[in-house]
């Protein structure tokens, strides 16, 4: 398991760039919202952590996952963002619809990155129940929210410093 022994919430804030400066998106799914609201929290933690400013930070929600990839492109056309945080979660039912959610999720914010000038994060989990969702959404595993804005703050200052 690639989270095993691994805490998602660990950074070393003074390699962070500051972004203080930076715009960000978030993009957040309803669907498992005990989860994604985790997801969320941990992501603006750590954004204000590393400097970005609450009122430079717009939040947009989505019905599911599914719907993030359409969420994230308007976002990227209708606002001026550096990068956006796409978060989700879908956890495995006894159908291929968690097959079918997960692929075109991930598949769809591939393609977003091909297509804008900023990046879209990536930041879906996709977990086979709901105590792994919990484990990664705050729980023992950290948050990969936290994960994800770090991300987004190295990315849309990658190729600036």
């Amino acid at each position: 398991m690639a989270t095993a022994n691994k805490n998602l919430s660990v950074y070393q804030k003074e390699t962070i760039p500051n972004a203080k400066n930076l715009r960000f998106g978030v993009v957040v799914s309803e669907w498992n919202s005990e989860i994604t609201e985790g997801l969320f929290r941990g992501a603006m933690e750590a954004l204000l952590d590393c400097g970005a400013l609450s009122e430079r930070i717009t939040r947009w929600n989505v019905p599911g996952s599914f719907e993030l990839i359409f969420g994230c492109k308007r976002m990227a056309n209708e606002t001026d963002v550096d990068a956006i945080v796409a978060i989700g979660s879908v956890i495995r039912g006894e159908t291929k619809h968690f097959d079918f959610v997960c692929s075109a999720a991930a598949q769809g914010i591939k393609d977003l990155n091909l297509q804008l000038a900023i990046p879209v994060i990536f930041c879906v989990l996709t977990d086979d129940n709901l105590q792994q969702a919990r484990e990664r959404s705050g729980g023992k595993h950290g948050n990969k929210g936290t994960e994800a804005a770090i991300a987004a703050i190295k990315m849309a200052t990658l190729g600036k410093n």
